[in-house]
């Protein structure tokens, strides 16, 4: 429910996060958000904590841990939030040539027409391939 002021109540944030209403107070607990509180005692939500949840959802889309988006989200460390990227980017790479590698395997496994696919030279090719910088068998 909206309250006065224009807040918006844990559960209409969390229904519209299409998160429980826990995750967002986990959140909160380990410093990722800061809803304020209304007279009641009750966390109210502003326009600001519906970008940060956004922010923490594709984060975590990314892979990315708790501790790593909060210091993405934390003002004033951009030192800090440039390396967490960097690190974050060279996982991603090296994920993305593991998977380039498998998806060429499993292209050569499913043409191939050896009883077990173990003796086929050209998976042994596959599996013996180095990647190039850009992740492409090469």
């Amino acid at each position: 429910m909206r309250s006065r002021t224009g807040s918006l109540s844990i559960g209409i944030v969390a229904a519209r996060a299409g998160v429980q209403a826990h995750v967002l107070r986990h959140w909160e607990s380990v410093g990722l958000l800061a809803p304020d509180r209304d007279a009641g005692g009750r966390r109210v939500y502003q326009d600001a904590d519906l970008v940060r949840i956004a922010l923490i959802q594709r984060g975590k889309a990314t892979g990315l841990g708790l501790p790593a988006i909060r210091a993405l989200t934390q003002a004033g460390r951009v030192a800090e939030r440039s390396e967490v990227l960097r690190r974050q980017i060279a996982m991603q790479e090296a994920q993305i040539r593991e998977l380039t590698k498998s998806a060429a395997l499993l292209r050569c496994a499913a043409g191939c027409t050896h009883d077990d696919p173990s003796q086929c030279a050209h998976v042994r090719a596959v599996l013996d391939a180095p990647l190039d910088e850009a992740g492409r068998l090469g």
